[in-house]
């Protein structure tokens, strides 16, 4: 799947999931996502991508100068959700329920994940 395409699908993660990342200089950590970008193609995971920032001081606004360290974007191909029944990485699958909602279920073992 080309970027273009899979910035314009609809992502399979969402907010407070458990992933793990499957390529870059990341690779093997896990995190909990705390935003999706979905128009971008990607995802801010807990502890994972970190980026410097210099910043200058401004004492109006009680900022000290330095270099911060925050987490930077990363792209969700690179992401791996992690089931919380089997406690694996996995794909997902979307399938509709009789009643008529979607969810999401974890292909290796079919559990609906929350």
């Amino acid at each position: 799947m080309s970027t273009a395409t899979a910035a314009l699908s609809k992502p399979r993660i969402k907010r407070n999931d458990r992933v793990k990342v499957i390529a870059g200089k990341d690779k093997g950590s896990e995190g909990r996502v705390l935003r999706v970008l979905p128009d971008a193609g990607r995802a801010i995971v807990e502890g994972i991508n970190f980026t410097k920032k210099h910043t200058k001081p401004n004492p109006q606004r009680q900022v000290k100068g330095g270099i911060l360290e925050k987490e930077a974007a990363i792209r969700i191909e690179n992401l791996q959700v992690i089931c919380s029944d089997c406690g694996r990485p996995s794909r997902i699958g979307r399938k509709r329920l009789e009643d008529g909602t979607g969810v999401r279920y974890c292909k290796h073992c079919n559990a609906i994940l929350g």
